[in-house]
């Protein structure tokens, strides 16, 4: 069974950092994509990133370009998002979840529980 565990969020203030962890398991993680998706209360959820498994290319939402860094460890089976110049707008609970294919096209699922992430103004 295909299992995501983040972990990471917490309160911070405008300006601030974080780093998410994503924590796979039940699957060979290496042959996956794996993204981070965040939804806000009262909103849908977004895709925020994406991290392939063919050459490892990453994709951003363009409101986090530039702030927010995926990245994968293989070995540890482990997907971070590195979160900087955080805004109140990135308050949201984080999930992560994959394609179950090497590329980042198609339907995510087996969404984690998510971990919760509020930026103080």
């Amino acid at each position: 069974e295909v299992q995501f565990v983040e972990s990471g969020g917490g309160l911070v203030p405008a300006g601030g950092s974080l780093r998410l962890s994503c924590a796979a398991s039940g699957f060979t993680f290496d042959d996956y994509s794996i993204g981070w998706f965040r939804q806000a209360p009262g909103k849908e959820r977004e895709g925020v990133s994406c991290v392939d498994s063919i050459d490892g290319s990453t994709y951003y939402v363009d409101s986090v370009k530039g702030r927010f860094t995926i990245s994968r460890d293989n070995a540890k089976n482990t997907v971070y998002l590195q979160m900087d110049r955080l805004k109140p707008e990135d308050t949201a609970v984080y999930f992560c979840a994959t394609t179950y294919g090497t590329t980042c096209a198609g339907d995510f699922g087996s969404w984690g529980q998510g971990t919760q992430v509020t930026v103080s103004s």
